[in-house]
Order: structure tokens, then sequence, then C-alpha cells
């Protein structure tokens, strides 16, 4: 079973050399594990596949041996549109190029005896993509067509261990893999813009990794309610060398501290409603919480320097509530909703052109189908609707003025075939 994990795992990271996913709240995916997509991501007390690790490592000593596979489909519809600019950047324009992203999932889970469970899982974290044909920066002396490529795969192995019979604690450890991309945006490669003017843009795909910490508890406070948080370390990764022009701090991409605490309460033997709140710490990622400010560019805090421009995201709080429905032995249903914090401000709009992770409110609905004791077969689809950000000041003088307006909207659907030991 390790060997074909390693395999299946090796499996996605080949697939990630050539595709991205555009995820949801900001650039972090809404749940992991189907079950948990089909809740609006709901899972931080209420696990339910062998993906358990990637929300709570405590969970991963209550779901049984089991192997799950899945996989994702994502269709963001991204745009941007220019107003009032002076430089002749005004119009219309479409960043999907690519429509369609496949994204696998697996996990793995072991109960070594009636404390101890061991798992590991391979999922996506998040990422970003954009690709317009007509570039959006064109007017600035920009060539070609524009956009950005992120992906970002994660592997954590866990322990759980149930300290008290309603209990567990766990531990894993998170190693990701990043994978980055920048075209259409070489007017800007020149030393009045970059600390690095040979490394900011179309220098084709760039890797980074790191290793981070994540810890969980869980906990049946009565026989109906259950409790759990979880917390994520920040990542320190490697910088994106090809991309240390860009980058604020040398192309440095690190992946923000997150942490969430959740609830599952049966209201009856078959209804159970589900609540998650999760905080991503965005803020604390220079080369994406540094505001872009052309004034501080020309004053020598240029691309790529340690306080360099960033895309002026901000900490997102997601709020989630899911609800799930034991139809019969064979047939669960599920459906959640969440909503998030708006990442991207107002006068930030103009480089978030690039990286519009817009979306605030998720639907989510989902099933389980089990055709025997020993297989379960999971849908879920997400509808992320349409959110629109109007810039405010979002446009510099010296690019022309006027303001940049965002809008994205994105559909998921996944499907996770499981086998149970």
């Amino acid at each position: 079973m390790n060997g074909r994990f390693l395999t299946v795992s090796l499996a996605l990271l080949s697939g990630l050399s050539s595709t991205s996913v555009s995820a949801t709240n900001g650039y972090f995916m809404h749940g992991y594990g189907i079950k948990a997509q089909g809740q609006a991501g709901v899972s931080i007390a209420q696990p339910q596949d062998a993906l358990a690790a990637a929300n709570n490592p405590a969970g991963t000593v209550w779901i049984g041996d089991r192997l799950d596979i899945s996989a994702t489909i994502f269709s963001p519809d991204r745009s941007a549109k220019i107003e009032g600019n002076q430089a002749g950047a005004d119009g219309t324009y479409g960043g999907n190029q690519k429509r369609y992203f496949l994204l696998p999932d697996i996990g793995y889970s072991k109960q070594l005896n009636d404390r101890w469970g061991v798992g590991i899982s391979a999922y996506s974290n998040g990422g970003m993509n954009t690709d317009y044909k007509r570039n959006p920066y064109g007017a600035f002396g920009n060539t070609g067509s524009a956009g950005v490529d992120l992906a970002q795969l994660f592997i954590t192995p866990s322990v759980a261990y149930k300290f008290t019979e309603r209990q567990s604690f766990g531990i894993g450890l998170n190693f990701v893999y990043q994978r980055f991309a920048a075209k259409g945006l070489n007017a800007f490669a020149n030393p009045m813009f970059s600390s690095d003017p040979d490394n900011l843009s179309d220098r084709h795909h760039d890797t980074s990794t790191g290793w981070g910490l994540r810890l969980g508890w869980q906990g049946q406070v009565t026989d109906n309610l259950t409790l759990g948080a979880a917390w994520s370390s920040k990542i320190k990764a490697q910088d994106f060398d090809r991309y240390a022009g860009l980058f604020a701090d040398g192309g440095s991409f690190d992946v923000p501290e997150n942490y969430a605490v959740g609830l599952s309460y049966k209201l009856t033997p078959a209804l159970t409603i589900g609540a998650d709140v999760q905080e991503i710490k965005y803020g604390s990622v220079r080369s994406v919480a540094r505001d872009f400010d052309i004034q501080s560019v020309f004053a020598g805090d240029r691309f790529g320097s340690r306080n360099g421009p960033g895309f002026g995201w901000q900490d997102v709080t997601v709020y989630k509530l899911a609800v799930s429905y034991v139809l019969n032995p064979q047939l669960t249903l599920r459906s959640g909703f969440s909503h998030a914090d708006q990442p991207v401000q107002k006068d930030q709009t103009f480089l978030n052109i690039l990286a519009p992770g817009i979306i605030q409110d998720h639907l989510s609905v989902g099933l389980t189908w089990t055709p025997s004791p020993d297989n379960e077969l999971s849908l879920a689809y997400t509808h992320g609707f349409e959110e629109t950000v109007n810039g405010r000041n979002s446009i510099p003088g010296a690019f022309g003025g006027g303001e940049a307006k965002l809008k994205m909207s994105e559909d998921i659907l996944g499907a996770a075939y499981a086998w149970k030991f």
C-alpha cells in the first residue's frame, strides 16, 4: 500500500507540472477531500475520509483503514476592466485562455490499535492562474499574452493519538511543492521598476519547496457535540530565483500561517450540522501582502527588493456552515455555505488583474453512495458566486490613472472513490 501511495503521489507531482488550480478562499482551497468540499469545507470537527490530515490531523485516528482517491475539476471565469486611463489601456480583458483545471488528491489512513492512527495525504493547497490573450498592460509597453501560473501541492504524513476515549491529538508534517511562472510583464523588467530586471517576467516555470507543521485536537464534548481545532505554521519556502525581480525579498513566496476551529452537532441520528471558522494570514507574506505603491517603487523599494511591492492582500477569515443527512445506509446527502473576507483592497486592483482571488461566497452540495461496506463513491459540486471589486484610486498617475475593475466566479466539480480495509 505504501508503494501504491508513493506512485500516485509522484503522479500528482507530474500532473502539477502541466496544470494549476484557480482556488477559492484567496488562493487556498475551500475544502480538502470531496466530502468536505460538499460541505463548503466544513471538516475540523468532522473527519470523514483519509484526507482528514489536510484539515485536522487529530481526525486521522477516527476514520479507520481506508484509501481515498479523488479528482476535482475547476472552471474559473476571471476578467478585468480598465476605465478612465489616459495611457490608452481602457477596455475589457478576459483571463480565460484556459478554462478547466484537473486536480487529483489521495489519502491513506491506518489504525495501528485502539489509540493510535497514522495517515498520509497528497493534495493541492491552492493556486492561481490567469492568461490574458490581450495584455491588460499592453498600453505600457508590455507585449504578448499576460498572466501568472501558481500551483501548490502538499504531502502531509500524520499521526494521531486518543488520549481519552473521546479526545485525540494529531500532528502532521507539511511538505509543500510550489510551481510559478509569470509572463507579459517584460516592459517592467528594467532598473526603474525592479531590483533584478533579468528575473521579473517570461522566465518559464520555477519551483520551490518547504516544510511546516500542522497540529490538531478533536474532542467529543457530549454524545451529540464534537469540537475541533487545527493550526498550520507558516512555511518558509525556497525562493523563486527566476522571479527574484518580481516577488518581494528576492523571490520569496512563503505559505501563510492558518488555523481553524469547528463543531459538529447531531440533531438526530441521521441529521448533523457543522460549522468552521478559519483564519488565513496572507498579511504575513511580504510578496502577497505588500501594497503596490508607485511612489515607494520610485523611492527605491522596487519589485524584488525586501520592501518591494506585492499584491496588497489582507488576512482572511472564512465562515463555513454545513448540514449532512443520512437518507439510508447507502446514501448520505450534504450541503454547505461559506463566506470569506475580501483579501484584495480596492486601491490594489491594478496589479491584482494578474491574481483576482476575490470570490467570497460559496454554495456546495454533495453525496456519498455506499454500494458495499468496503467501498464508497462521493460527489461534490460548488459554485463560487460572481464577485466584483471596483478599483478606487487603483491605477497610479504614472500609468495614466483611472480604475481597474476585477470580476470572478467559479464552478467546482469533484468525485472520489474509497476503499475500506
